[in-house]
């Protein structure tokens, strides 16, 4: 029987994360008539005054002031915002460098996005194609591909579901059934031991923890000189590592993340080696 490699997965959040800034900031709210600040403050008035979520404020905010504009609406449009995205340095080869390393350990390496930012900003984006999926806010659309209601929404809480979906390999999220279903540990495709949260604040925190505590593995990224946040999830236990948001070959977060991909792989070798030598024992 031909052996299987262990998958290990690498999840990100994306805003200030992968990207210098909230995704919207680049173009969709200069396109709009706003400044940032103009844009996040009426978003989160909204969600005080109404008492909902913040992330569903912002995504009707986003509709409300495109209407305004008489911006389009459309999938399309949203899509093509993905092109004015600025990543730090070394994110656009980061994925593939990452990967061939995990296949060297003999690993396979996939890599998943979990944020509450759009996912159709992140699809017009140069580095969409290289992850396994993304798990983001999403509109739905009608017959003329024009935004009419929130079909995905993702908020800081309900990120940590994503983490058991890639634990059970169930991606769908239109199949919750599968998701509750029981699964022994060492039959799901991704046990939580070779998992890496890779994000910048406390709105990652969920993720972080739940990762950390069932055996993988967390890193908190910070811009350069804005190190406040970083410290404090180091400090209080949610993150095992503090790094600048810096992907390059040869860079600090590379080596790291190298040198958990290797643990991963031995701890997984190591494990099925006891697991052969204790089914030579029962026979």
């Amino acid at each position: 029987m031909k052996k299987t490699r262990p998958t290990v997965a690498l999840m990100y959040d994306f805003d200030k994360t992968l990207c210098t800034k909230d995704m919207q900031e680049y173009s969709f709210i200069p396109n709009v008539n706003m400044t940032a600040q103009e844009f996040w403050r009426e978003a989160n008035d909204l969600a005080r005054e109404k008492k909902m979520d913040g992330i569903l404020a912002y995504m009707y905010v986003m509709l409300d002031r495109a209407r305004a504009a008489k911006k389009s609406i459309r999938r399309e449009s949203f899509v093509a915002l993905g092109k004015d995205l600025e990543f730090y340095p070394g994110v656009e080869t980061w994925f593939e460098r990452i990967a061939a390393y995990g296949k060297a350990q003999g690993v396979d390496v996939r890599h998943f996005i979990i944020s509450s930012g759009l996912r159709e900003i992140i699809e017009g984006s140069s580095i969409y194609r290289n992850f396994a999926e993304v798990f983001a806010c999403e509109f739905l659309y009608d017959v003329d591909d024009v935004a009419q209601w929130p079909k995905n929404v993702v908020n800081y809480t309900t990120k940590t579901q994503f983490l058991f979906r890639i634990n059970k390999g169930v991606l769908d999220l239109s199949d919750d059934r599968t998701l509750n279903e029981f699964t022994p540990e060492d039959e799901r495709p991704v046990p939580f031991r070779n998992m890496l949260y890779i994000g910048d604040g406390v709105t990652d925190v969920p993720c972080m923890k739940l990762v950390r505590v069932n055996g993988g593995c967390s890193i908190a990224v910070y811009p350069k000189n804005k190190r406040e946040t970083a410290s404090s999830l180091l400090r209080d236990g949610r993150a095992d590592f503090m790094l600048p948001a810096d992907y390059s070959e040869g860079g600090e977060l590379e080596k790291t993340v190298k040198k958990v991909i290797s643990k991963m792989a031995l701890t997984d070798e190591l494990r099925r080696q006891s697991a052969a030598q204790m089914e030579k024992v029962r026979r």
